[in-house]
């Protein structure tokens, strides 16, 4: 169905192609799963089967590639529409219409179709993808990952025979997610579509693919194979691939099921260090004593309050001692045209602590996120950032106190080169000229100041935004979605910047469906469902806890509390 013949990429004025010498092919009805680091060309190939490489993207492409028979240097996207289906890493430059139902149409009516089809297909892409109550909403009202989801439904419903996905599962929650690569399984098996994916968090992704094609690094040979082939070289791989190669197994295991079958014997071999099993950069015992002690549940709400649900009631607090805070919110309630984003949300935030901010796509995460910086005000309730009122403080002001990272990034970068972005940002938190620059050398090493940020993968963009928030030194730091577009490494170096900012008692708020990125580095976790808390404890009870936020080595290892490989790995001590 997809042929690449010794093809290979180069853009205009680079030295040296993006790609070169990939030789392979996707048979009719398989799900072939892209996999490598960060910037060995993934996005290029997935779009040069479209055909964006190189009639939009310009560049030379020497070799041929061919979606059933038809060859990609001569039919351009628009000739490819009819077979090919692509959603990119960036759902917004994806739509072209305002509403849900009006985007899953607008496909079909481009090719034609008759008005009873298009019906028929919308209805049951609404009822595939969870986004029957969605299908009147504004597309500009839905958050991130709901937006991904119907991005996704958009290409499906004109029934195209090849499917072109980058990092399709990168802004949904665990459940979701599931439900999107389920739904893919199944165009698979049952329609014979064929899937081409990218994805860089591969304990999602890897036991619904086919096959696996490894781009090993830059210049290096794409290498085809099964996952379980793949896996034993991939320089890349998820934690229950880790975990296995910890604890010698052969054949690495591939899923959760596998793994917990023979972990049997490591669990006994852990039994002695369960007691230790939150040990790791998320440990309480790093965090202030303030913060350390400070319990937490969250106090009921005040008399007479709304109490949507009246079978919940969360626990009355102990006795507080008195101790700033980065943040804090009291009775939080927020109204977005005519939903109630957060109801009632009472929390606070202490230095050094990190908080990661889990629950369903459009549960409440980025409001809450905006809510702390000021950029919504809060319908009733209060929120202090510290100790300002977000919404009322100048921004010049504000940047001293809180920064936020947004889910795209680029949002923050209005310049067109890395050099300007560092020069503004340095003058807008009145820090000394270079300041900005040296932080995103160390978080973006190799980029020249004359890059555009728009020619930044989106690990980059991350990267650079979060040196230019980072400038002003705020108390207080927002992430929201941080990792879409990561690779393992660049998580590796973004994990690392976090915890030490932590450590030097900067406050961490995170907005993420990563939840192993979550088990990392977070010392507690708050779940939100439909804008209400309905979970606030350290992080380890938490997605312990919730079989859909528990980390992979949470799972094998359950009823012991293990979080990550790291943690694993120290217990077990040298090999």
């Amino acid at each position: 169905m997809i042929r690449f013949e010794d093809v290979s990429v180069t853009y205009d004025g680079a030295t040296e192609p993006t790609v070169q010498g990939v030789d392979f092919e996707v048979p009719e009805g398989e799900l072939v799963l892209l996999v490598g680091p960060s910037g060995t060309g993934k996005s290029t190939i997935l779009n040069s089967v479209s055909g964006l490489v190189p009639h939009f993207t310009g560049g030379t492409l020497r070799g041929r590639v061919t979606v059933a028979g038809r060859d990609t240097r001569t039919h351009k996207p628009r000739e490819l529409a009819d077979v090919v289906g692509t959603v990119g890493q960036d759902p917004l430059s994806h739509f072209v219409t305002d509403t849900v139902e009006d985007e899953l149409a607008y496909g079909m009516e481009s090719l034609g179709l008759p008005p009873d089809v298009m019906r028929r297909r919308v209805e049951e892409t609404l009822d595939l993808l969870g986004l029957t109550g969605l299908r009147a909403r504004s597309i500009s009202t839905l958050s991130g990952g709901q937006q991904q989801r119907v991005a996704i439904g958009s290409v499906l419903t004109p029934h195209p025979g090849v499917l072109i996905l980058d990092e399709p599962t990168s802004a949904l929650d665990p459940a979701a997610a599931e439900e999107v690569l389920a739904v893919l399984q199944r165009l698979v098996h049952d329609l014979g579509t064929t899937v081409l994916m990218a994805e860089h968090r591969l304990e999602r992704v890897i036991q619904y693919a086919d096959r696996i094609a490894l781009l090993p690094g830059p210049g290096e040979p794409l290498v085809l194979g099964t996952p379980a082939e793949i896996m034993a070289v991939s320089p890349v791989y998820p934690p229950v691939v880790d975990l296995g190669r910890v604890a010698g197994w052969s054949p690495l295991p591939l899923t959760v099921r596998d793994a917990r079958r023979r972990a049997a014997d490591l669990r006994h071999r852990l039994a002695g260090g369960a007691a230790d099993a939150t040990k790791g950069s998320g440990e309480l015992r790093d965090q202030p004593q303030a913060t350390r002690d400070r319990p937490r549940s969250t106090p009921p709400a005040p008399a007479g309050a709304r109490t949507p649900r009246r079978w919940f009631r969360r626990p009355a607090p102990a006795a507080m001692p008195p101790s700033p805070h980065a943040a804090e919110t009291h009775a939080l309630t927020v109204r977005r045209s005519r939903v109630r984003a957060l109801t009632d949300v009472t929390l606070t935030i202490s230095p050094g602590e990190t908080l990661a901010l889990m629950g369903r796509n459009g549960a409440g995460k980025s409001t809450l996120l905006n809510t702390l910086v000021g950029l919504v005000p809060p319908t009733s309730g209060t929120v202090l950032t510290g100790g300002a009122v977000p919404h009322r403080t100048p921004p010049r002001d504000l940047i001293r106190r809180v920064g936020l990272v947004p889910q795209e990034p680029r949002d923050l970068l209005c310049t067109d080169t890395v050099a300007a972005e560092c020069e503004a940002a340095d003058a807008d938190a009145g820090a000394p000229p270079g300041t900005c620059r040296a932080l995103v050398s160390g978080l973006l090493p190799g980029v020249a100041d004359d890059t555009h940020p728009r020619d930044l993968s989106e690990g980059q963009r991350l990267a650079l935004a979060l040196a230019v928030v980072l400038t002003a030194r705020p108390p207080l730091l927002l992430l929201d979605e941080p990792t879409r577009g990561l690779d393992y490494a660049a998580k590796a170096r973004l994990t690392t910047v976090l915890r030490s900012l932590a450590a030097e008692g900067h406050a961490i708020v995170l907005a993420t469906h990563d939840v192993e990125l979550a088990a990392e580095i977070a010392h507690r976790v708050v779940l939100l469902a439909d804008g209400e808390v309905i979970a606030d404890g350290p992080a380890a009870d938490v997605v312990v806890a919730s079989p859909s936020f528990a980390p992979q080595v949470s799972k094998i290892l359950a009823p012991q509390k293990w979080l990550t490989v790291a943690q694993v790995r120290e217990a077990l001590g040298p090999s």
